[in-house]
């Protein structure tokens, strides 16, 4: 069963909220974060990307710029910014996009249940970027990246948690830039506390990371690597847990730079072989599995995949694995999407144009759209102790960085 707790989170002060609030250190590029927060001295971003603050050619991994890190988390906390909660608490979390509601509560979640296989995954890590985070934290001695989990829906817990939005004035409610909507409630009542801590431990076996997991397994590198200097609060990291019925998960699209030397008709030809290939008039997003968009010379193209060019087990059946295996891998001798360097990924946010216009740019060759990932076809891989292949779920809304910070 699923081990949680409160903690006293770092948090802004009411009034600098909404401006401290960022996105995702990992959705943004550090030109992007640059611009992001060039006007704003309280973006977070100043803590989750220093090199911002630092000359443009400096090593982004270098230890300067998590000395800098730490630097301006001391400033923020020194200047009232940033302010910690006098006791331990839990936090709910509302983010509204288009008139869509998700609510999440904030709270610790156990290494040991990580290590354990209780909180389930997904996907593959990549070493650098366990590095980046790890190098992180244990310099600024701060969980400020929060792991967005998933649990299967109880409705003990659901009710529980609109109790706590009724019966309380939100922490913070703003508007962000990109017009999502985010509330937060804190629950320092030592009963609901109790009461929210014991049905996770009795209704939720499981919980499964959704988005955040080289945030994970940095936070229980950095617990092992801290050995008998660990303190309490490195049991645990910063995590959200949704219920799985309030979940939205997009499609996450493919680009790739070259045609592995075929040439458009060549290529199509190829393709034939495992698919059902119809140009289309518009830009195609697949209204169902085993649908794909395809853009190339300046068009738009259905594909199906035929019989026998996939199995019905749960790794097998991903719309990315087909595409992968009989497009990325045979056709184009794309082994390894992790590391190979003539494709890259573009999430469902961005839309369909983005992929026109890395294409029509010359930048990109091809760009494939794919139908999104389910949520039990998340559950049902995390559940049979299999891997997704690397970039294939897209979560929106994303959490804000900055709202609410472990320290360790």
């Amino acid at each position: 069963m699923s081990t949680i707790v409160p903690f006293q989170a770092l948090r802004p002060a009411p009034q600098f909220a909404g401006q401290v609030a960022s996105k995702p250190y990992d959705v943004l590029n550090s030109h992007e974060a640059r611009e992001e927060a060039a006007d704003n001295p309280y973006s977070f971003l100043h803590i989750t990307k220093s090199e911002i603050d630092m000359p443009l050619n400096v090593d982004t991994h270098s230890q300067e710029v998590y000395d800098k890190a730490k630097e301006n988390l001391q400033s923020f906390i020194e200047k009232g910014i940033l302010i910690q909660e006098d006791k331990p608490c839990y936090y709910i979390y509302q983010l509204v996009m288009e008139g869509r509601s998700q609510t999440g509560l904030v709270c610790g979640s156990s290494v040991s249940d990580y290590e354990k296989g209780i909180i389930k995954k997904h996907e593959l890590t990549r070493p650098d970027k366990e590095k980046d985070r790890i190098d992180h934290m244990k310099t600024i001695h701060a969980q400020t990246g929060n792991v967005f989990l998933a649990y299967r829906s109880v409705t003990a817990i659901d009710d529980l948690i609109e109790g706590c939005k009724r019966e309380s004035a939100p922490l913070y409610d703003f508007k962000a830039e990109d017009g999502v909507q985010h509330t937060v409630w804190v629950v320092n009542d030592q009963g609901t506390i109790d009461a929210i801590t014991g049905l996770f431990a009795t209704e939720v076996p499981f919980t499964y990371i959704a988005d955040g997991h080289h945030r994970a397994a940095s936070a229980a590198k950095v617990r092992k690597a801290l050995g008998s200097e660990a303190s309490e609060s490195s049991n645990y990291f910063l995590t959200t847990l949704f219920p799985s019925d309030q979940l939205h998960i997009l499609d996450y699209n493919r680009l790739v730079h070259d045609l592995n030397g075929a040439s458009v008709e060549e290529f199509i030809t190829n393709l034939s072989k495992d698919f059902f290939v119809g140009k289309v008039d518009r830009a195609f997003s697949p209204e169902q599995l085993h649908e794909f968009g395809m853009y190339l010379g300046g068009g738009w193209y259905k594909l199906v995949a035929k019989d026998g060019t996939y199995s019905t087990d749960p790794i097998g059946v991903l719309d990315v694995s087909i595409l992968q295996k009989n497009i990325l891998d045979k056709l184009l001798a794309i082994k390894d999407p992790r590391t190979d360097k003539r494709i890259d990924f573009v999430g469902g946010i961005r839309g369909l144009g983005e992929l026109e216009k890395r294409v029509d740019s010359g930048e990109m060759k091809a760009a494939f759209s794919l139908y999104p990932v389910s949520i039990q076809q998340l559950f049902d891989i995390a559940d049979s102790g299999e891997i997704m292949p690397p970039k294939s779920t897209w979560f929106e809304p994303k959490l804000r960085d900055g709202l609410l910070t472990h320290l360790i």
